[in-house]
């Protein structure tokens, strides 16, 4: 497909647009945060807290006789990216099938895209989690990390399938019509016409709901899943050092956030010059 000029230029445009955007949407970010931790190190303060920092770098790494080791936090990170990409991988593939389903125009079809939806949407995430782990657990032995991982990947499932359906809905009826013109069938069509064309409409909530994905998987540690929240709890039943982990696991947190937000974001916009 050829691109025109002036789309070139308009994308191009866009591009610049969001570059220069992202000097000041990072400055506000961390004025907020700074911000944030201010009003939290004058609270501590004010309750004449003992602050204990230099003990913090040895949950990331250890300098031993054996060598190199990394620590808890670090081992804590892992697992939450491991569990995170895992349950995204699953609501990805769950919520393509019921946005397919509720596209479909078959009534069966349809209606259990529909009940899906409603049930997850209106399920809270820790009720869910229960549901899976308590429930569902033992009948078909699941473990902490299986349940973890089917609860966050149905919960976002119902989430990512609006956005396949919204992003496959933003392509022009024209298409569906050229791929049937020229004997396509429906499959060929989603796969050659339709979902690539859906990626630049896609690419923004999907990043969004990467991000939300990792604050959620947070929510595992009430089952006692190792990952980055479980470990910070951990940690400050060892040493009592409340403010100086949950600061440290915050801010693990925000950088993982904030590459894949600026990572994706670049992705996308090379993507939208490109086309």
């Amino acid at each position: 497909m050829t691109t025109r000029p002036g789309t070139k230029r308009k994308s191009r445009l866009q591009f610049s647009k969001i570059v220069n955007s992202v000097p000041i949407s990072l400055a506000l970010y961390f004025t907020v945060i700074l911000g944030i931790v201010w009003l939290a190190y004058s609270g501590a303060q004010a309750m004449g807290y003992n602050w204990q920092w230099y003990r913090i770098p040895q949950y990331f790494y250890t300098l031993t006789d054996d060598g190199f080791q990394w620590g808890e936090i670090m081992i804590g990170l892992v697992k939450t990216i491991q569990l995170s990409v895992t349950s995204f991988i699953f609501a990805t593939l769950l919520g393509l099938l019921i946005a397919l389903l509720r596209l479909s125009g078959l009534v069966v079809g349809g209606a259990i895209a529909i009940a899906f939806l409603e049930f997850v949407r209106n399920m809270p995430i820790l009720v869910l989690l229960y549901l899976f782990y308590y429930v569902l657990g033992p009948v078909f032995s699941l473990d902490r990390y299986t349940a973890s991982v089917l609860c966050l990947a149905v919960f976002h499932a119902a989430l990512i399938s609006e956005i396949f359906r919204a992003g496959i809905n933003a392509v022009p009826k024209g298409q569906w019509e050229g791929a049937t013109s020229i004997g396509m069938s429906k499959a060929q069509a989603y796969r050659y016409i339709i979902l690539p064309q859906s990626i630049k409409f896609m690419l923004p909530p999907m990043t969004g709901e990467v991000v939300h994905l990792v604050k959620s998987s947070a929510i595992v540690s009430v089952i006692a899943v190792a990952e980055l929240t479980t470990i910070g709890r951990n940690l400050i039943s060892d040493t009592y050092m409340s403010f100086e982990i949950w600061f440290t696991i915050a801010a693990v947190y925000m950088v993982i956030t904030l590459a894949l937000s600026i990572g994706v974001s670049r992705l996308e916009t090379k993507y939208a010059v490109q086309t």
